[in-house]
């Protein structure tokens, strides 16, 4: 359970590092929002909160403490929102190995939202199994 909680821990620290750069790039260029479609300003709204959330979360995660478990349940719905998956990095390995086909980055993605749900479970299950 330990190594579990610690290893969704790690995979939201990536998944921190890859948001802090969507976040930047968020910032770097504010004055477009201005012009933005209304979900890309909800997004950009969304960032920060759920950046920090996470941020927080993760470190419940490592602690162990049934917080970081809340806070995933509270991330979740603007986590699939946002497309910020646990293994979201999965969808950069066909521009890793050079494959530009539409049709890797769909299957990944489609795998990403079957790993979330995955993580769900187990979330549900390990804080089931904690003690009160």
């Amino acid at each position: 359970m330990r190594i579990t909680l610690r290893s969704f821990a790690a995979l939201d620290i990536l998944s921190l590092v890859f948001l802090g750069m969507q976040l930047w790039v968020k910032v770097e260029n504010y004055a477009y929002l201005s012009t933005a479609k209304l979900s890309e300003k909800i997004q950009a709204i969304l960032l920060l909160p759920i950046f920090i959330i996470m941020a927080i979360g993760v470190i419940g995660l490592i602690s162990g403490k049934k917080f970081g478990l809340i806070l995933y349940y509270i991330q979740f719905p603007f986590r699939l929102y946002l497309y910020i998956f646990s293994v979201g990095f999965i969808t950069f390995i066909p521009e890793a190995l050079g494959l530009f086909e539409d049709v890797w980055f769909d299957s990944l993605l489609k795998l990403c939202f079957v790993a979330e749900f995955i993580r769900l479970y187990l979330t549900v299950k390990i804080q089931l199994s904690l003690p009160e």
